[in-house]
């Protein structure tokens, strides 16, 4: 009996060892994917996009589809931070689309294109670290948790400039600052109707999909050791990340695109979306990488993404 239970702790001292390390390794590579910048100059083209549509391209939307705008001012908690507003005949509904990490306004063009097509009214921001926007003092991204209020003061200026109904639009971790908005704010009522794409909305599953691509033993386990260690580390608290629940309990309907080759999120995340959702879901399923699924098939996002705003009629 002795020497079993001698056994038994062996076995846990080494794998809460094993845990430990690999848990530790793994917050290492992810503390340096979230300071302000890594990820910007790993990506970097070496020379200029010229397709608008093309993630790095830079440009305003006169420039990238020959549209009017207004680039306006949002007043954030950290100071004024620059917007576009692309007008639209559309007053029942307008939408806003928020950027994941190290992208930028422009990224937004692809649904911009289908937005404007059916009339939408389209603010795309920026928010905090981004290089036209007020800049933490820590330099780092929150996975939504310290985002989220930027996203809630455009939100505030669209309601003041009459639009009450709001279809919100959120790629990788602008879907993390997407649901911590739903979950945390009380303009959340004004959310009509939600589109992501390769959404980071658990980024306890984000990182043990790291720890899987890396080849590690447990990998759902080495994440949340993970994330406890790049939590109790600081500067912010991140097992608050998964906010899922939070956007499958949404009312309204939800466009989903996700591809199973995405290396960075998951699709498993969708997938978990999808069985969770009793509300209308539009789901297109690509075999695409991280935010591909638009330059996988063009005419299908255009037509799956253009067919779901369709649906989205006058209150």
């Amino acid at each position: 009996m002795r020497r079993l239970v001698l056994a038994i702790l062996v076995l846990l001292a080494v794998v809460a060892g094993y845990l430990a390390v690999a848990g530790w390794m793994l917050a290492r590579g992810a503390s340096a994917l979230l300071e302000v910048g890594t990820i910007s100059a790993m990506i970097a083209p070496g020379t200029p996009e010229t397709d608008p549509f093309v993630l790095g391209f830079r440009g305003d939307p006169a420039a990238a589809l020959g549209l009017g705008f207004e680039t306006v001012t949002v007043d954030t908690p950290l100071g004024p931070s620059p917007a576009w507003l692309v007008p639209g005949p559309r007053a029942d509904l307008a939408a806003i689309y928020v950027h994941g990490v190290a992208g930028a306004r422009e990224d937004g063009y692809r649904h911009l294109s289908v937005l404007q097509e059916a009339g939408l009214p389209v603010l795309l921001i920026s928010y905090r670290n981004d290089p036209a926007a007020p800049a933490t003092s820590d330099g780092r991204y929150g996975m939504g948790t310290t985002e989220w209020p930027d996203l809630e003061a455009a939100v505030a200026q669209m309601v003041a400039r009459g639009h009450d109904r709001l279809l919100l639009v959120g790629e990788s971790m602008g879907g993390a600052i997407v649901g911590q908005f739903l979950r945390r704010s009380a303009l959340a009522r004004h959310v009509a109707a939600l589109a992501l794409d390769s959404p980071a909305l658990d980024f306890g599953a984000v990182l043990a999909h790291l720890a899987a691509q890396r080849g590690l033993p447990a990998p759902e386990a080495v994440g949340q050791a993970a994330l406890a260690i790049l939590s109790a580390r600081g500067p912010h608290d991140l097992r608050d990340t998964d906010v899922l629940p939070t956007v499958a309990a949404h009312s309204g309907p939800l466009f989903l695109a996700h591809g199973a080759g995405d290396e960075i999120v998951p699709v498993s995340i969708s997938a978990r979306l999808l069985a969770r959702r009793s509300m209308p879901t539009h789901h297109l399923r690509t075999a695409a990488g991280h935010l591909q699924s638009w330059h996988a098939d063009p005419d299908a996002y255009r037509a799956a993404f253009g067919g779901f705003v369709a649906t989205l009629a006058p209150r």
